[in-house]
């Protein structure tokens, strides 16, 4: 097989794997269809662009998974982390770059090293084996035929439509003098569900609420693409009828409130969970287009949600990613044509740091592979292992859908204090940073003594 690596996407993803790929001596072929093929988002033709938004987000490596994962990429020797310093602007404890300032700084650095060569073409086709070692990283604007391509490969039935994404709770958050365990008619174990119960008038409020709620705006470039119908929005099926809710997804049958089995239950919100820790639970059937500001404020009207934390919350968007869990193995390759990578947001990663993330991952573990070395994954309590983990198996297949880093994805910590107490908060989570990347730099050595 070649030795050299060929990258589809210049993107965040495709630029850090090259550097990756790059610094360990292999020849990289970085393959970018703009401006040959121009996209409806962006508005340039330069390497990295950031087309939604120019914020990395928090950088507070201490109490925030981002701002870990932020560390833990510059540790990593990370091109586009090094760039957002050097372009950073004042945006109080998060990290906001000169958009224009900075996607030149990761082309230019590109551009000038010896081992990257940069081809300005649309591969409109998933590479053969003939190609040798490959990373897909071209993100949610994945080009038609090469969408096409990817379907036609692994068998998924549509990798491009707009996708309402439900909501996803920390469990730790949730009141149990309100909130229950079961299953409707106890079916399975009995207690697959997190369940919290409606009555009737709060039922009404908050159909209310859903048909009044301020919803998000397509862009103009997505009203032609269709709804996923498999997950329509929850407001959609409450302006359907009063009674759609009640009849669909919050159907109150088969459960009891132990906690108050006196009452009549009119409507019950379940929450099934959604990673193997069992640390977060997503919301069934509550995908959802209502803004951010207002999914807080209704959801957390529903008993046993009132102090509910959001690892994220809910959104609407046109979006093109593979099924992770089901197609890729545990170094991101495709397990139907192994010397296929995929990186970046088509991984089903969400946001601009995750994608640098899974490119670093994808471009280093490319290498490994391409010199015949180990490939030695980062550990799972780590932001980079965790969400590695999420997108190649840590995640349920069948209801997978893109997720942004968060403390959920690490495996839980019990820390205590000095009186021997369960800690949790601010004082928590700066332990499972500082295990993050105590776990990282022996990760990092270990990596580079193979």
């Amino acid at each position: 097989m070649s030795k050299i690596l060929h990258i589809i996407g210049g993107g965040l993803a495709g630029s850090e794997a090259a550097w990756q790929a790059a610094l360990r001596g292999i020849q990289v072929v970085l393959h970018e269809m703009r401006p040959v093929r121009p996209t409806e988002a962006h508005h340039s033709d330069t390497l990295a662009e950031l087309v939604c938004s120019n914020s990395l987000r928090s950088d507070d490596a201490q109490y925030n998974a981002v701002g870990l994962m932020h560390e833990e990429l510059r540790r990593a020797g990370s091109l586009i982390m090094r760039c957002a310093d050097e372009h950073a602007v004042p945006a109080g404890g998060a990290l906001a770059v000169d958009r224009d300032g900075f996607a030149k700084a990761v082309q230019t650095a590109l551009e000038n090293h010896e081992n990257v060569t940069i081809v300005r073409e649309e591969i409109t086709e998933v590479p053969t084996e003939e190609w040798g070692h490959t990373i897909i990283a071209t993100g949610p604007l994945t080009s038609e035929p090469l969408a096409n391509s990817i379907k036609a490969l692994t068998g998924e039935q549509s990798l491009h439509f707009f996708d309402a994404i439900a909501p996803i709770i920390h469990k730790d958050s949730i009141d149990f003098s309100k909130a229950w365990f079961q299953s409707r008619y106890d079916k399975g174990d009995g207690s697959d569900y997190i369940n919290l119960g409606m009555t009737r008038d709060q039922y009404e409020q908050f159909i209310d609420d859903l048909i009044a709620g301020e919803k998000m705006d397509f862009k103009e470039w997505e009203k032609d693409t269709p709804y996923f119908e498999a997950c329509l929005p929850i407001e959609v099926m409450a302006e359907r009828g009063r009674e759609t809710l009640a009849f669909g997804p919050m159907k109150p049958v088969g459960l009891t409130n132990p906690n108050d089995p006196d009452t009549k239950l009119a409507a019950v919100v379940q929450l099934r969970q959604d990673n193997k820790l069992g640390t977060l639970y997503n919301m069934v059937g509550f995908q959802t287009k209502l803004r951010h500001g207002e999914q807080t404020r209704i959801f957390k009207t529903i008993p046993g949600l009132e102090n509910a934390s959001f690892a994220r919350l809910g959104g609407i968007h046109r979006n093109t990613f593979i099924n992770s869990p089901r197609l890729l193995d545990e170094t991101l390759r495709l397990k139907q044509r192994p010397n296929v990578r995929f990186a970046g947001q088509v991984t089903g990663c969400e946001g601009y740091v995750e994608s640098t993330a899974v490119g670093l991952m994808a471009g280093r573990f490319a290498a490994a592979e391409i010199m015949e070395q180990n490939i030695i994954c980062p550990p799972d309590v780590t932001a980079l292992g965790g969400i590695l983990t999420h997108i190649t198996g840590g995640a349920d297949a069948m209801t997978f859908q893109p997720m942004n880093i968060n403390f959920g994805l690490l495996p839980p910590m019990d820390v205590r204090n000095e009186r021997g107490k369960r800690v949790k908060g601010k004082e928590k989570k700066a332990a499972v940073s500082a295990r993050a990347l105590t776990a990282l730099d022996q990760w990092l050595m270990e990596a580079e003594k193979v």
